[in-house]
């Protein structure tokens, strides 16, 4: 019988592996000399233990998840088990069984990373389904509808949770899009509505436009061509291509008018240019006026000149104040000599000052027969009172005079 470490061969060729449990045939082979027949049986056990080094590396590295691994670790051990292989079978075994408990440290961080990763999934499908409620209380037509596009991508992206969670966020989620949908046809049925009734207005508008158009009543018209641009702008957008058409009439028509309003003002400014240049001629004229010597010549003189300004015609409305702030200021110069002239030959004006004169003169004669009969008595008190009285309304009487004498 030739014997090694890890198995022998019996006299009649049975090829027996050692393990802890004893010994174990693994085969026969009887023509053989008993160093090839371990040596085949060596063989085997070199490919457990390479299958066993590969699982080793794999599991160490994460390369297989914990279920496959646990599943190979299982198969391996059950080969090594029922081996027809000579080696160390229970360091193979020994070596499988140490990556059971990695294994299940490995299930448990899988099973931490997926819970970790449901916990995310149900944040961002919470996330989702507030935003797509918030798209559905708002108005935002036109982005909120490729938003909740990138929204339902995100969530289909996602993992499931479990089904009552993930059946409860797909619902606020699902009924948002519904109901934003559903808004948001509703908003464009009404513009579209809207836009129906904007081009009724419109037409009426660009008729009326067209019907203005060959005015040349200009103020007026002008007022009503504005009136009709708030009118357009107010009445909203039409269809885009009716809107075009329609605008194109309203343009013209406007553009008709006020190319003809503006030429006859170019020629109407022409001549005002004209009239500016004559009436600031005339101007040094009428200031030549002042001073006023002779109200009456003076006024019959403004007559004349203001007959020859009214003939002149209208001048640029920016030059309109300067010019006549000048004229009037000749005007109000030769009214105030008339006034003071009128009020020199008041006879009303006379009399009031005759009498205001005597009434003056009466009331210090009197006060001189008081301070002289005062003085008299020897009463100094009443004597100075009535000198002082008299001293003040003497000073009346000068200016009673001199108003007076103005009518002489």
């Amino acid at each position: 019988m030739a014997e090694e470490s890890w198995g022998r061969v019996a006299d009649d060729g049975t090829v027996f592996v050692r393990t802890k449990d004893g010994e174990r045939a693994v085969g026969q082979w009887p023509d053989a000399n008993p160093e090839e027949a371990l040596a085949f049986y060596t063989r085997r056990y070199d490919a457990l233990e390479f299958e066993v080094d590969l699982l080793e590396k794999r599991v160490q590295a994460g390369t297989v998840s914990p279920d496959d691994a646990r599943a190979a670790v299982k198969k391996v051990t059950s080969s090594i088990d029922e081996a027809q292989a000579v080696g160390d079978l229970d360091g193979l075994r020994a070596r499988l069984d140490s990556l059971t408990p990695l294994v299940a440290q490995q299930r448990e961080r899988k099973k931490a990373e997926r819970a970790a990763k449901v916990e995310e999934a149900r944040e961002a499908k919470t996330k989702i389904a507030t935003e797509a409620e918030t798209i559905a209380a708002g108005t935002d037509w036109r982005h909120g509808v490729t938003r909740l596009r990138e929204l339902l991508d995100e969530w289909k992206a996602l993992p499931r949770l479990d089904k009552s969670s993930d059946d409860e966020l797909w619902h606020r989620f699902s009924s948002a899009r519904t109901t934003y949908t559903r808004h948001r046809k509703q908003h464009f049925a009404e513009l579209s509505s809207k836009r129906d009734e904007a081009a009724v207005v419109k037409e009426r508008l660009a008729a009326e436009a067209e019907g203005l158009a060959a005015s040349t009543d200009w103020g007026p018209t002008s007022g009503r061509f504005r009136d009709l641009m708030r009118q357009w702008k107010a009445a909203g957008p039409a269809p885009r291509e009716v809107d075009d058409k329609l605008w194109a009439r309203f343009r013209s028509a406007q553009d008709a008018f006020f190319g003809a309003r503006d030429a006859i003002q170019a020629e109407e400014n022409e001549e005002q240019v004209a009239n500016l240049a004559a009436k600031e001629a005339l101007l040094v004229e009428i200031e030549a006026i002042l001073p006023v010597n002779d109200a009456k010549a003076a006024r019959d003189q403004l007559r004349d000149l203001l007959d020859r300004w009214d003939a002149i015609g209208k001048v640029p409305r920016d030059s309109m104040r300067a010019i006549d702030s000048r004229l009037r200021t000749v005007e109000q110069a030769v009214k105030a000599a008339e006034d003071e002239v009128w009020n020199r030959s008041n006879p009303e004006a006379r009399a009031r000052a005759e009498a205001t004169v005597k009434q003056l003169q009466a009331l210090i004669a009197d006060l001189e027969k008081q301070a002289a009969k005062a003085e008299a008595q020897g009463n100094t008190r009443k004597a100075t009172e009535a000198r002082e009285a008299i001293e003040a309304r003497q000073a009346w009487l000068t200016q009673a005079q001199n108003a007076l004498a103005d009518f002489s």
